[in-house]
């Protein structure tokens, strides 16, 4: 891991960061050292590892709960090349879902394509941070919805160190083998008129987890519109659960 930049501002210390080829960011109390819990946070599709709602929630995570907290791109977002084979099939189901095609199914086989790369990325990232002095081997956590929950059940299932999961606005039928291995806490969001997921793809996603603690928040809305309020609720879920 090589550290390229770092700020702080409002008790919150950033630090931009490269390991391999993965660039990334941590954020962490501007003071102290120690082992304290650590959130991996996974953006969404066509976002990035600074986009305005992550640095939000990772703030107020840092700052309200003390914990550390660690985003990267994905393949082919942010500060990562673009890639000729995602792009061609990017583009390839855009034109079949123009088509007619099911732009659900379309979204679901892209996402299993990106997690063979980034479950085994993110297990490494997570080696890397939890040996930094600030950070530590703390109990671990995930947040991650749309791309961020196609791509974070599988990493879930994979990684024994999370404790704790917010999953959502995603669903798809090839996640349920997958699903069915988690048996942490999941607090599961589900948008009841979500254009881009279908209602009961989410809702059988929610059934098929294992986790015996497992919250479903539905709120009325597109895919974009969830609430302020679950913010909120994210940061009691983490802790409750590694605080």
């Amino acid at each position: 891991m090589r550290f390229t930049s770092a700020t702080s501002s409002d008790g919150v210390r950033e630090q931009l960061f490269t390991l391999g080829e993965i660039p990334g960011v941590l954020w962490t109390p501007d003071v102290g050292t120690g082992t304290r819990p650590l959130i991996l946070l996974g953006h969404g599709g066509g976002r990035h590892k600074k986009d305005p709602g992550l640095v939000s929630l990772a703030h107020r995570l840092v700052t309200e709960c003390g914990f550390a907290v660690v985003a990267v791109d994905v393949p082919a977002h942010g500060d990562r090349p673009r890639e000729e084979e995602y792009d061609r099939i990017v583009a390839a189901n855009q034109a079949r879902a123009a088509a007619g095609e099911d732009l659900a199914a379309l979204i679901a086989g892209f996402q299993a394509l990106v997690a063979r790369r980034t479950v085994p990325e993110w297990r490494a990232v997570l080696d890397a941070v939890q040996e930094i002095e600030h950070v530590g081997a703390g109990p671990v956590g995930y947040w991650g919805v749309s791309l961020g929950c196609g791509l974070g059940v599988p990493f879930v299932a994979a990684e024994p160190r999370v404790r704790a999961a917010v999953l959502g606005l995603g669903g798809a039928p090839a996640l349920a083998e997958a699903a069915r291995r988690i048996t942490v806490p999941v607090e599961f969001l589900v948008q009841w008129d979500d254009e881009r997921v279908p209602r009961e793809e989410s809702l059988a996603l929610f059934d098929a987890l294992a986790s015996a603690e497992k919250t479903l928040h539905a709120h009325p809305g597109g895919h974009g519109d969830v609430p302020a309020l679950e913010l909120d609720s994210t940061l009691r879920f983490f802790a409750r659960h590694l605080g």
